[in-house]
């Protein structure tokens, strides 16, 4: 994949067409989401609308529900034959998620702004996906439904029938003369001259579809902070770059997700929405007592019991919902040891993850904090594989950056479906595409500007071990960048 191409593909993916500066705040993007088979995108924004775009470079598009096998010999045929073309995609339809509202309790405006988007398993032809803001997720179904037409009337509505016609009987000006028993006179009723020749039954046919938004679920007042992540359990496919084999992991559930804020995780059932499990719960007895929150949880892809979070600490805690019903402690321990001497003020700052994200075998995890894009195995809790430099050339001016606020900008990361890539946003609209094959060097940074055909800067970067995957990216500030990449 070029680097024009994967601009394009966050280009094409955009639906606001016309003039930047005529764009209000509320058309900002916020949250971004590709589906696992990678035909179909999903977008917030800060106005609280959820939008579908559709790929159309392919032939297996629209909302026919694909077997795992249909998916998988896809797959095969595109490792086999690959597109040199980029991905076009295309505006599908778009709902209202979220409206604003006013929690009376605390006095606090709760804006429409959607933080997270995350797709579920598709059924009977139908999408699902979760969406959420600070306090309320919704669980949503979108699906083609065939619009229902009466036709072939007896008398075409403008004629006239009686004393009116047909369309505008009802708002008559001139009052119709009733009996006093309340009948009506014989003359009430003409018919046409000749009479009708025959009488027939209106016909209902559907001649076209719509895209219908429905919302199935909502899940609310389970948090008393904002909520910072949403993640479900789906199942996942893995394919075997080496024989060309595939293997469905089916071991993820399918009906539960988990939501989380700076001190609790909760776990929920699809089809429940009143009620959810604290199953992560950081909140010490006294407040003052607290020391870190939690940033950002996933689900593992495979692993229906697993799940990892993040911590203001830099630190990511593994656990098993097998262990105890309130996961207090951790299976797995990830933080990197610090360096004798290079602690300063700023250390803990930006030593902060902001999100983290699981490759889609479940082998690795990547990790985002300030300054740095880290990929861990999760069978090595030592520290990390590899450690990608963002922008280093900030690091002389952290003291500027904390006095504005921009110390504390938060950044998503991801991991490309091809196992070969990572990526990550930054500042001046631009973003770093790091290489995780063994031996790669590449680190590509590109703009994300109005002219996507102008030459990128290309920047050196020693060697990095192992891995997988890209997918979305990420946003804050006026000058940060989206990025996403198709599975």
């Amino acid at each position: 994949m070029n680097d024009k191409s994967l601009w394009q593909e966050f280009f094409l993916g955009m639906h606001y067409l016309g003039s930047c500066d005529r764009l209000s705040a509320f058309d900002i993007i916020s949250a971004i989401e590709f589906d696992k088979t990678g035909d179909h995108l999903a977008t917030g924004d800060r106005g609280g609308r959820v939008v579908l775009f559709e790929r159309t470079d392919t032939k297996d598009v629209g909302f026919a529900t694909f077997t795992d096998h249909d998916a998988l010999r896809r797959d095969l045929e595109r490792m086999d034959h690959p597109i040199n073309r980029h991905p076009e995609f295309r505006y599908k339809t778009e709902f209202q998620s979220h409206e604003p509202e006013f929690d009376y309790l605390k006095s606090l405006e709760i804006e429409e702004k959607i933080n997270k988007i995350r797709w579920c398993q598709t059924a009977n032809g139908a999408l699902f996906l979760l969406s959420t803001n600070d306090k309320t997720i919704k669980f949503w179904k979108v699906q083609e439904k065939k619009v229902k037409k009466i036709s072939e009337m007896n008398l075409d509505p403008p004629k006239a029938v009686g004393n009116g016609c047909v369309a505008s009987s009802s708002n008559s000006n001139s009052p119709t003369p009733c009996l006093a028993n309340g009948g009506s006179p014989d003359n009430d009723f003409s018919f046409p001259p000749g009479g009708l020749p025959s009488l027939r039954l209106p016909v209902v046919t559907s001649q076209e579809t719509n895209l219908v938004a429905r919302c199935r679920r909502v899940y609310a007042h389970a948090h008393d902070y904002h909520i910072n992540s949403i993640s479900n359990n789906r199942n996942e496919r893995v394919i075997n770059h080496l024989d060309k084999t595939g293997e469905l992991l089916n071991n993820s559930d399918g009906e539960t997700f988990i939501s989380a804020d700076d001190l609790r995780i909760n776990l929920w059932n699809l089809e429940i929405s009143n009620q959810s499990f604290n199953i992560v719960d950081v909140k010490p007895a006294n407040m003052e007592d607290l020391t870190e929150v939690i940033t950002s949880a996933e689900f593992h892809p495979t692993h229906c019991n697993m799940l990892a979070y993040s911590s203001s600490k830099g630190s990511i805690r593994l656990i098993d919902l097998r262990q105890s019903a309130l996961c207090d402690s951790h299976a797995k321990l990830f933080e990197e040891p610090e360096a004798p001497g290079s602690r300063s003020f700023f250390t803990e700052i930006i030593a902060s993850i902001s999100d983290i994200k699981f490759a889609k075998d479940g082998r690795y995890m990547l990790s985002r904090d300030y300054m740095t894009l880290k990929l861990w195995d999760i069978n090595m809790d030592s520290g990390p594989v590899s450690t990608f430099q963002v922008h280093e050339y900030l690091r002389p001016k952290l003291c500027d950056l904390y006095e504005n606020d921009s110390i504390f900008d938060k950044f998503e990361c991801c991991l490309s479906g091809d196992g070969l890539r990572v990526a990550t946003g930054s500042y001046s609209n631009l973003f770093r595409v790091f290489g995780c094959a063994p031996g790669s060097t590449e680190a590509t940074t590109l703009e994300a500007s109005k002219n996507p055909v102008r030459r990128q800067v290309q920047i050196p970067s020693r060697p990095s071990r192992s891995l997988s995957s890209i997918t979305r990216v990420v946003r804050r500030g006026s000058d940060l960048v989206f990025v996403c990449c198709l599975l």
